[in-house]
């Protein structure tokens, strides 16, 4: 399993991003991947995750300078993120009612 590096910063502007780099490849500035918001973050974990069968450990952390509210807002995001690919799941394999869809 590989382990994901993914670590908040802030920039000069205040505003929070998220830093990713995969521990199995040699640490460089080119292996390093910025993501702006939790949607594109989203997207290259699961690029990353592809590239390794889907095994892959995400370890957070965050950088000196980045406050308790960036952190919350990033959890904040997280969440919701992840409850809308929860809906969208259910969504797709359920109707309206709740009922299973078996037409899939």
């Amino acid at each position: 399993m590989v382990v994901i590096e993914s670590v908040i910063k802030s920039n000069p502007l205040g505003r929070w991003y998220i830093e990713l780099s995969d521990t199995m490849k040699e640490e460089s500035a080119e292996n390093r991947i910025i993501c702006l918001d939790i949607n594109e973050y989203a997207q290259k974990i699961e690029t990353i995750g592809e590239e390794y069968g889907g095994e892959v450990e995400v370890a957070w952390s965050s950088a000196d300078g980045v406050s308790l509210a960036q952190i919350h807002e990033v959890r904040q995001q997280i969440m919701t993120y992840e409850a809308e690919v929860e809906a969208k799941k259910a969504e797709a394999t359920h109707m309206p009612d709740g009922t299973p869809n078996f037409s899939i």
